[in-house]
């Protein structure tokens, strides 16, 4: 019969850093100030935090 005791959960193994995610795709972060702020660089819905974005010249929508 499964014991009613539950497990400690343990933090991250000494000398390595926490794992973050990115709260928009869920990547793993590897930049230190994303991973302070919680999202990626593409996901970031900030645009004060100047990150360069590749934004595409389209041609309108017909219609519209």
């Amino acid at each position: 019969m499964a014991s009613e005791q539950q497990e400690t959960l343990t933090g991250p193994v000494p000398g390595q850093r926490r794992r973050v995610w990115c709260r928009g795709c869920r990547r793993e972060l590897t930049d230190p100030e994303a991973r302070l702020r919680g999202w990626g660089r593409e996901c970031d819905p900030d645009t004060r935090n100047g990150h360069d974005r590749h934004d595409v010249e389209q041609d309108p929508i017909p219609g519209l």
